[in-house]
């Protein structure tokens, strides 16, 4: 049975390795394990040991913390607010935006927020 906090570092990681572009498998060999556990652990149904989220945060660039953020004691599954980016279109909107030039990103944004006002 998975247990919610696996699940959410698991997703953590998933959207991690989206944001900067990076496969299973180049994060696999990165980290030195083969790419059918990464996609174990982004599911949640293999644990993630500590040793292994230090070598993954190094990895994907940021703190082991990342991978609990938006995790309250208490939390099941269901209750983790914010997962947005559960989404792949989503995730792929976000990469988009984040690969435009800043001046683009400022008009886009605009654009969005003046759209989002109207509606």
């Amino acid at each position: 049975m998975k247990h919610g906090v696996d699940v959410h570092v698991g997703k953590r990681i998933r959207h991690r390795r989206w944001m900067i572009g990076m496969t299973q498998q180049q994060l696999a060999e990165k980290v030195g394990i083969k790419f059918q556990q990464i996609q174990k652990y982004e599911t949640g149904m293999n644990r993630v040991s500590a040793s292994r989220l230090w070598d993954i945060a190094r990895a994907v660039d940021v703190p082991v913390s990342f991978f609990f953020e938006g995790l309250h004691e208490g939390d099941t599954v269901e209750e983790v607010e914010g997962d947005i980016l559960a989404d792949k279109e989503a995730l792929q909107l976000v990469r988009a935006y984040y690969a435009m030039p800043v001046a683009q990103r400022r008009q886009i944004f605009e654009l969005a927020r003046v759209l989002s006002d109207a509606a």
